[in-house]
C-alpha cells in the first residue's frame, strides 16, 4: 500500500515559480511510476509530468514542456515537480499518483491507470 501527500501549492504571480512536493509512505515506494495530474474546475483531470521507478525517463505535456521538471528521491521516499514562468493556464489542483506497475512507464500515463492519489494541493496564478 501507498499513502500520498502532497505540498507547496500557493499563491504567486504570473511569471513566478513555485515546487511541489508528494511524500510517500510504504516500502516499496522505488518501485511505483509516479506522476502528476492537475484539474481545473469544470475541465478533466489532466496529466502534467510523469516519472518511471528508475528515475531513468520523464514525460510532460505539451502545455508545460520547457517550464515543469519532475523528480524523485526514492531514499526519502517524495516526488517533486518543479514549476517556472508559470501562467494564468496553470491554475489547478495539483495531485500526485502512483503506478505500481510491473513495467516502467513508456509514454505519459492517463488518470485511469494510477491507483493511488494524494488529497491535492491548489495552485493559484495571478496577474
Amino acid at each position: 500500500q501507498v499513502q500520498l501527500v502532497e505540498s507547496g501549492g500557493g499563491l504567486v504571480q504570473a511569471g513566478a515559480s513555485l515546487r511541489l512536493s508528494c511524500t510517500a509512505s510504504g516500502r516499496t515506494f522505488s518501485s511505483y511510476n509516479m506522476g502528476w495530474f492537475r484539474q481545473a474546475p469544470g475541465k478533466e483531470r489532466e496529466p502534467v509530468a510523469a516519472v518511471t521507478w528508475s528515475g531513468r525517463s520523464t514525460y510532460y505535456a505539451d502545455s508545460v514542456k520547457g517550464r515543469f521538471t519532475i523528480s524523485r528521491n526514492n531514499a526519502w521516499k517524495t516526488v517533486y515537480l518543479q514549476m517556472n514562468s508559470l501562467k494564468l493556464e496553470d491554475t489547478a489542483v495539483y495531485y500526485c499518483a502512483a503506478d505500481p506497475s510491473l513495467l516502467e512507464l513508456r509514454s505519459l500515463p492517463m488518470a485511469q491507470d494510477m491507483d493511488y492519489w494524494g488529497e491535492g494541493t491548489l495552485v493559484t496564478v495571478s496577474s
